[in-house]
């Protein structure tokens, strides 16, 4: 197989922001007099849309999640104009793709505006073909359709993609595009439920790019 994409997701897998939303989550759920069970992380990760206004009325029991989940995104929005922390390992794997003319692209399920926002503030848009949002599909992530979406935009077939994956739910929206599923797992471990999804499991993004490279190799 010769591999000719990289996909990423970005919160939690290019910048450490899914702890800041996970603590505005929190805080908004405080303010209401709210205390989120155990399952909200996992549930709420990776996604956007309806399925997120899904999650917010069930764990926050309101009938209507959109005002949350707006609240929400207003606070990011001001907190992330300051300062977008890089994780570890980030600018290592993009060179190494860049050498080698492997595409990237970003494909995220935040507002496309915020994509934006943080790869330049981050100062790394520049490794960037393409960048998909989670509001230019039907179907935001566990469905596929934003990693079939991100490798059209790139010019390459989804299985020669690699796909950068922390949430379960964006682990099982790029195997099902039929992806190399790499997952560096952020806030919560991978679950034994997660694991045949999974192509590799690594620690952080340094380890991914060794696991990568020996990909690479075997393919040739």
């Amino acid at each position: 197989m010769e591999y000719k994409g990289a996909i990423f997701d970005m919160d939690g897998l290019l910048f450490d922001t899914e702890r800041i939303y996970q603590q505005t989550w929190q805080k908004i759920a405080g303010e209401k007099g709210v205390k989120l069970d155990g399952g909200f992380v996992k549930a709420i990760s990776g996604t956007n849309g309806s399925h997120m206004r899904h999650v917010i009325e069930r764990y926050y029991h309101v009938p209507d999640g959109t005002a949350i989940m707006d609240e929400c995104m207003g606070r990011i929005r001001e907190k992330l104009s300051v300062h977008v922390p890089v994780k570890k390992g980030v600018r290592e794997i993009l060179d190494f793709f860049q050498k080698r003319g492997i595409r990237m692209a970003v494909a995220s399920s935040s507002a496309a505006g915020q994509i934006e926002s943080n790869l330049e503030t981050a100062g790394i848009q520049r490794y960037f073909s393409a960048v998909v949002s989670g509001t230019e599909v039907s179907r935001g992530k566990p469905e596929p359709d934003i990693f079939l979406y991100a490798a059209e935009r790139i010019g390459c077939a989804p299985d020669v993609c690699f796909v950068f994956e922390d949430s379960e739910n964006g682990i099982k929206a790029g195997y099902t595009a039929g992806c190399a599923t790499i997952m560096v797992p952020d806030l919560m471990e991978a679950s034994s439920s997660i694991l045949p999804y999974c192509g590799k499991i690594c620690r952080d993004l340094l380890q991914a790019e060794q696991e990568v490279s020996k990909m690479l190799r075997d393919s040739v």
